[in-house]
């Protein structure tokens, strides 16, 4: 009789809570109690630019998931005045001290280099930052290819600020030139 009435009990908590829309997890399926459960939606990220290539380069660049796009915004100082190449790389790396650790443009789907925005160029091409006449470059974008979450998420890569105007043509750079600063995208909340 005991069993039975459990067994009436489990299946009306497990009916209760499907009905209320909440997922049915068997023990067996259940992560252990010290594992780490990776967020499946991602709404903010930041990134903290240092130094690199010998320059006095640095900042913060703070991402904003939205329907639809991601609000980027910035300040940067210890810049040239003009315009600055401003793109994600691939990797989450600013070990190397001209940051050349970071590796390349984070390019998933194998595209040319081009304007930031194009799905007919890499997902970290961002374009140009522009410094004022004191090196200081305050910055607010929205971008509708790069993503905070899923197969192509932007976190755990890097942010590279170039000495030069990325000309968002050649290849497979942009002409923009040394790194000046690098900075690891985090999860932020």
């Amino acid at each position: 009789m005991k069993k039975l009435f459990l067994s009436l009990l489990l299946i009306f908590v497990a009916g209760k809570a499907m009905a209320d829309g909440m997922p049915l997890t068997l023990a067996a399926d259940a992560p252990a109690a010290n594992a780490i459960t990776p967020p499946t939606s991602v709404m903010k990220a930041l990134c903290t630019l240092s130094p690199a290539s010998g320059s006095q380069v640095q900042g913060w660049v703070k991402f904003t998931q939205l329907k639809g796009s991601v609000l980027v915004e910035g300040d940067v100082t210890g810049l040239a005045p003009g315009k600055h190449g401003f793109h994600i790389h691939d990797k989450g790396d600013c070990s190397a001290p001209d940051a050349t650790s970071a590796g390349g443009h984070f390019n998933p789907l194998d595209q040319k280099h081009g304007a930031p925005n194009s799905v007919k160029s890499h997902m970290g091409d961002l374009g140009n930052i522009k410094a004022d006449s004191t090196g200081h470059a305050k910055f607010k974008f929205k971008n509708k290819i790069i993503q905070l979450s899923g197969e192509y998420s932007i976190v755990d890569r890097a942010i590279i600020v170039h000495a030069a105007l990325d000309d968002e043509k050649t290849q497979p750079t942009g002409n923009a030139g040394a790194r000046v600063a690098c900075g690891v995208i985090q999860i932020s909340n």
